[in-house]
């Protein structure tokens, strides 16, 4: 129901409530003055017949009174009407004519009470009001005297006079005159609704207008036209609402869709464009703030940091894994993950492609298939995997997991915001690794790939400063090739080159990723191995100095060449307290090999640094 026919409908019950209260008061005042009508010429009838009995008496005609009561019960308005005598007077004169004696219970209360009684039987048909009045005696000394007549005391009763009045004509009357009144309120009423119909119309058309374009508002749309009949304000206020609707139009009428470039659409989805546009804008201040730290982080792993950060606390994702994948060697490195584990088998961690979402480069959520990844033991978790690429080289693969379908698809539904997190990270990532790969240029040898001295003295501190809080050690190796200079003078400085080089194979062949393998200048080396034992590291150093003597090396004109290697070894930190140390007491072993013979492995011993001949 609209809002005129509201204010209509409650016009016409208030009217309508008005002219029932009206008619009720009506009725109830007829009848009221119907009865009180009667009861006055009861009265009357009454002192009529008191006043015509006694003259009747005074004058001896009292056997002829009956033709005085007909003619008085013969006035309008009176059914019936009958004189009653008390004891007393029938006791003195007799029953009188017609046995005037009580005929009903209330003659004879009022005989006994000397009350009047009045009564009202209401029919269908008609309306009896019965009237009984008590005529009582009376000696006030005036004319006449009841006393001289009568064998009785004053104020005694010596009858009454009970008459029986039809007031139907006066209800009659009364229901249309009601009638009449009800005739004219409604009349009124329509009137009057038809005059409010005709002066609001305008107006409710106008809150309708209203209502239309703030609904369209609401869904975004700023196009709708007000339009007004009504004159004054309203038509200023419409004008005004008309050029505000306008500038609003051309404001945020594009606006979803401008901002629909920045997030794709999915992201946030809502009925209402505002609002949507609203959540967007947070979005885009959300992941702008973010990309703005990472920026000034120190290195990809803190930019890491921080996406494990907002999967947790923005998204509160509480088991995922987080992975960076080399797409040149298809393997990938764990950066987080949390005490739950991984879902992958272990052969996924050394071949990349072996993971569905980073081999079809496609979310993978379990839901759609059954087991659909094989190479994932995810028992009775649910999972969505999201591969995201950073560049030809590095690749991200982020593996989340829940316990039930409604909180997998809550996951589910920030996948493209995710994204935007790590898209908004993605040339600070890629600048990140090609600043690690400069800074790994700078700090490595370009003819072996191995790290060059400057590494050593860049990141010896950290690496001694870790190793003495884990109390780990390190085994130092100082390598040298034997009469390095004579190839360089009689071969070249070509044939060099691939003694260094082939050096360089060397240790990466016989060194785990642990370990540290340093050109540390020209045919000198450092090897540090990781937590090696004493034997451990000699059988190293063994399997270095035989695999390089076993190496020949084509010098022109069907010549071959062999060479060996000096090693001198010392270990972190029983020989010295610092790495420094370390490698200086490794080159006191490594003078101690070329001093004594060559080709050899010796073990640094303190009584080498007091041998004047080896320091």
């Amino acid at each position: 129901m609209d809002t005129k026919s509201k204010l209509l409908l409650i016009v016409a019950f208030m009217l309508l409530g008005i002219t029932t209260a009206t008619i009720v008061n009506i009725s109830l005042n007829f009848r009221e003055y119907s009865i009180d009508s009667a009861i006055d010429k009861a009265n009357m009838t009454a002192t009529i017949v008191k006043d015509g009995l006694t003259a009747h008496m005074v004058n001896g005609i009292m056997d002829k009174r009956q033709y005085f009561l007909d003619k008085v019960s013969t006035n309008d308005g009176v059914k019936s009407l009958w004189v009653v005598r008390s004891q007393n007077v029938t006791k003195q004169y007799g029953e009188g004519l017609h046995s005037e004696s009580a005929r009903d219970a209330i003659d004879a209360k009022v005989l006994t009470t000397g009350e009047t009684i009045k009564e009202v039987s209401e029919k269908a048909s008609q309306i009896l009001l019965r009237v009984t009045i008590p005529y009582k005696a009376e000696s006030n000394g005036g004319s006449p005297n009841c006393l001289s007549c009568h064998d009785v005391k004053h104020q005694d009763t010596l009858g009454a006079i009970s008459m029986e009045f039809d007031i139907s004509a006066v209800r009659n009357s009364g229901f249309i005159t009601i009638l009449k009144i009800l005739s004219i309120n409604l009349l009124f009423i329509v009137v009057v609704l038809f005059l409010l119909n005709h002066y609001i119309s305008p107006y409710t058309k106008l809150f309708t207008n209203l209502r239309t374009g703030i609904k369209r508002a609401h869904s975004g749309d700023f196009t709708h036209n007000f339009s007004t009949s009504v004159g004054g304000d309203a038509k200023l206020i419409i004008s005004q609402m008309n050029t505000l609707f306008g500038k609003m139009q051309e404001t945020f009428g594009d606006i979803k869709y401008n901002l629909a470039t920045f997030i794709p659409d999915g992201c946030v989805s809502s009925s209402d464009p505002l609002y949507e546009a609203k959540m967007i804008i947070r979005e885009l201040s959300d992941i702008y703030k973010f990309k703005k730290t990472i920026e000034l982080d120190s290195s990809k792993d803190m930019v890491y940091i921080r996406i494990t950060d907002v999967l947790k606390t923005k998204f509160e994702i509480a088991h995922f894994a987080f992975y960076e994948v080399s797409n040149v060697l298809s393997e990938r490195k764990l950066i987080y993950i949390s005490e739950a584990g991984s879902i992958c088998y272990a052969e996924v961690e050394k071949n990349a492609l072996e993971c569905r979402a980073h081999r079809t480069k496609t979310d993978v959520i379990s839901t759609e298939f059954i087991n659909l990844c094989q190479t994932c033991d995810a028992k009775d978790l649910k999972y969505v995997c999201i591969p995201f690429s950073i560049n030809a080289d590095n690749s991200l693969v982020l593996s989340m997991t829940a316990k039930t379908e409604e909180e997998l698809s809550r996951i589910n539904s920030h996948s493209l915001s995710i994204k935007n997190y790590l898209e908004a990270a993605k040339p600070v990532i890629e600048s990140k690794i090609l600043m690690d790969k400069l800074r790994d240029t700078s700090l490595r040898d370009g003819m072996t790939g191995l790290y060059n001295r400057r590494f050593l003295e860049e990141f010896i501190d950290k690496i001694m400063g870790q190793a003495q809080r884990e109390k780990e050690t390190y085994s130092v190796m100082m390598l040298d090739v034997d009469f390095f200079k004579m190839v360089n003078d009689t071969y070249g400085h070509d044939v060099g080159d691939k003694v260094i080089v082939a050096i360089g194979k060397v240790l990466k062949e016989n060194t785990r990723n642990a370990d540290l393998a340093i050109r540390y200048g020209g045919e000198e080396f450092v090897v540090m191995l990781h937590n090696a034992s004493d034997e451990g590291a000699l059988e190293v150093a063994h399997k270095i100095h035989s695999a390089f003597g076993a190496l020949t090396f084509d010098v022109g004109a069907g010549e071959k060449l062999q060479k060996t290697m000096s090693i001198g070894v010392s270990k972190f930190p029983i020989d010295g307290d610092t790495i420094w140390k370390c490698i200086k007491f490794a080159d006191t072993a490594l003078y101690k090999a070329k001093t004594t013979g060559r080709n050899k492995i010796v073990v640094y011993t303190h009584e080498m640094s007091e041998d004047e001949n080896v320091r």
